[in-house]
């Protein structure tokens, strides 16, 4: 049988566990908590030695900061700092690390989704979820996992679409991250794509020009290059790669790697693996889509980007990039 001095040990050790959840003490965990940040009090960061991620829950789920060695990655407009949604008001300010579903000229409004408040816990070591509200528009709810490896800048980010409604729907995943400006876009191009020119560009007006032609946009070695403001911004891929990489001028790579699947259906209007929109030299939006997914009352589909930052000089005026140096480093990354 326990002694009487262990019993008053143990008995004493459950009265302290009972006050601390008691008084809203939670576990700690590694690399995990808490920080005020972008005019929002109460963000999760997930930090190592060298990255810092800030997960933003007050207006969209959202990174407000991924970092390297104190580089920020993301475009932050601010204008936007503090923002909060609304009922009724319009919903568009919403910067740096955005995630969204689709397909983009289909799916009804859903601020609720986009930029209304969402809820956030942290789950273990450098580990979050954020989770948005039920929307009535869409017939779902947004739960999206975040984890950042414990050496490396290596950040999952899955997102999950739960289907709330009665009804069966039929959405996508859609990335809308705003990488800070004037870099440039790598994106390797499948063979035989559907495309004359291998990408097409959204513009003048509601069309889309399968042949376009811009001096800051070439294909090289396989690879599309963007490497200044296009004519238009807004450019379409059907690469099957899985990856693109944008080397910034504060002399970082932001690597993005992502599942695709040639033999389903990808339901944005051309078809779409990736989209980027390249604005001047202020932001570029950088946009895996996933494929349609059929989701019945009840059930869910996710899918998981992978981020990357690494150290990477851009290139002097009148060089280039190295592109089969960019693809290995891509090919070496776990």
């Amino acid at each position: 049988m326990c002694s009487y001095r262990f019993r008053c040990w143990l008995c004493t050790a459950f009265c302290l566990l009972f006050l601390s959840y008691s008084f809203g003490a939670k576990p700690k965990f590694e690399g995990s908590g808490k920080i005020d940040f972008f005019g929002y009090t109460d963000c999760v960061i997930l930090e190592n030695e060298n990255t810092r991620v800030i997960l933003g829950h007050q207006s969209g789920g959202r990174v407000l900061e991924y970092s390297w060695k104190g580089e920020n990655a993301l475009y932050l407009d601010p204008k936007d700092e503090g923002y909060q949604y609304e009922s009724g008001k319009p919903s568009g300010h919403i910067s740096a690390g955005r995630f969204d579903i689709g397909p983009e000229q289909i799916i009804p409004r859903h601020p609720v989704l986009w930029a209304g408040e969402w809820k956030a816990v942290i789950t273990g070591p450098r580990s979050a979820r954020l989770t948005s509200k039920k929307d009535t528009a869409t017939g779902v709810q947004l739960i999206r996992k975040f984890t950042l490896d414990e050496s490396t800048s290596r950040l999952s980010c899955k997102q999950t679409i739960k289907n709330v409604s009665e009804d069966t729907v039929s959405w996508c995943h859609w990335s809308r991250t705003f990488a800070k400006g004037g870099g440039i876009c790598i994106v390797p191009l499948t063979p035989d794509s559907r495309f004359p020119h291998k990408y097409v560009m959204y513009g003048p007006g509601p069309g889309i020009n399968h042949r376009p032609e811009d001096p800051n946009i070439r294909i090289r070695d396989g690879m599309l290059e963007i490497i200044g403001t296009p004519a238009f911004p807004k450019l379409g891929m059907d690469s099957y790669a899985g990856w693109l990489g944008y080397i910034m001028k504060n002399n970082l790579i932001f690597i993005k790697q992502y599942p695709t699947y040639p033999n389903r259906v990808y339901n944005e209007v051309a078809g779409l693996t990736l989209s980027i929109w390249y604005y001047k030299e202020e932001k570029c939006e950088l946009e895996p889509i996933g494929p349609r997914e059929i989701i019945a009352p009840g059930m869910t589909a996710s899918f998981t980007e992978t981020w990357w930052l690494l150290p990477y000089p851009y290139p002097e005026e009148g060089s280039e990039v190295n592109l089969a140096d960019v693809e290995n480093r891509v090919n070496q990354l776990k």
